[in-house]
């Protein structure tokens, strides 16, 4: 297995190729921890439930007409395709494709402190289910 340092990731909201401001994303995908424990066990017993994921987004600022404060401002609070993936090349085995709706939950439009680069972090919730795809 190869490792792979992330240095080229392809990053979309609401069709909108944003990946060029990027500063680092993380996708979660999860599932509910169902407790199941009856008399008579010993141990604690689990089945997974609901599937949740999750999708955080660093950008560095660009407050310029269709760049990312004019693309993340309207979204906040509506569910839009948002689509991931190691690599901006093409979709494959090695290189997976994740997307779903996703709920863009908040957006700060300024921060950072004086001196630093204008910065924002997106924080977007599960709207619909994730999909993987490799072809």
């Amino acid at each position: 297995m190869a490792e792979l340092v992330l240095k080229n990731a392809f990053v979309s909201v609401d069709g909108n190729d944003v990946s060029g401001n990027v500063k680092s994303v993380t996708l979660t995908y999860s599932a509910e921890a169902l407790e199941k424990t009856a008399m008579g066990d010993n141990t604690r017993n689990k089945i997974g439930g609901l599937l949740d994921w999750s999708m955080a987004v660093e950008f560095n600022e660009d407050y310029a007409a269709a760049a990312i404060d004019s693309i993340m401002f309207p979204l906040v609070g509506t569910v839009v395709p948002v689509i991931v993936r190691p690599d901006a090349g093409v979709v494959s085995t090695s290189n997976p494709q994740y997307a779903g709706q996703g709920l863009v939950v908040s957006y700060p439009p300024l921060g950072g402190a004086v001196g630093e680069l204008a910065s924002a972090s997106v924080d977007i919730q599960a709207g619909g289910d994730l999909t993987r795809t490799t072809a």
